[in-house]
């Protein structure tokens, strides 16, 4: 049996750059709960988590201190969620054979209405979703956002501003049906 190839390490640690493995424990959690609440789906958040750090790993000799990898890390992880969701668009997937798991949040006094805000904001458009999952979920204030998603600061705030007006008018539609 051959050994096992051995990856280069990109970049030696430094006083100011941490090792990798020192960096994927820091923000694993992180780039795992913006996948699964951006995607829904644990299994594909572990896989595009996955991709994030291998990308990573593969970049890390081009990111100059643990600000910029943080910055980096949100910025690609919010990309590869919304291409996930496009993807997912033109090829949808329907495995009948397996049950999601539900994930464990944080204690909610209601676990039908978390359920519910969780479909509504799951039925915005990507952009939208990936801005309100940045605010609320990973609690980043809109400069952060338009830093992480590449825009001007007006247009998140306007864009926030539209998800929480759709948010609110399909939150009344659902009341009305009940």
């Amino acid at each position: 049996m051959a050994p096992a190839m051995a990856l280069p390490n990109p970049a030696a640690p430094t006083a100011e750059m941490p090792d990798f493995t020192v960096l994927v424990r820091e923000h694993q959690a992180m780039v795992f709960s913006l996948a699964q609440h951006f995607l829904g789906d644990r299994a594909a958040a572990e896989e595009l988590a996955q991709d994030v750090f291998m990308a990573l790993y593969r970049h890390l000799g081009e990111l100059q201190s643990p600000e910029h990898v943080l910055f980096w890390l949100r910025r690609v992880t919010a990309n590869r969620c919304i291409d996930h969701a496009r993807r997912r668009v033109r090829h949808p997937e329907v495995p009948l054979d397996k049950v999601p798991e539900p994930v464990a949040s944080a204690s909610a006094a209601d676990p039908l209405l978390s359920e519910r805000l969780r479909s509504l904001v799951a039925s915005l458009p990507e952009k939208a979703r990936m801005i309100v999952v940045l605010r609320y979920q990973e609690d980043l204030d809109p400069g952060e956002i338009a830093q992480v998603m590449s825009m001007p600061l007006n247009t998140v705030k306007s864009q926030l501003h539209r998800a929480l007006a759709m948010l609110r008018e399909k939150a009344a539609g659902m009341e009305l049906e009940k």
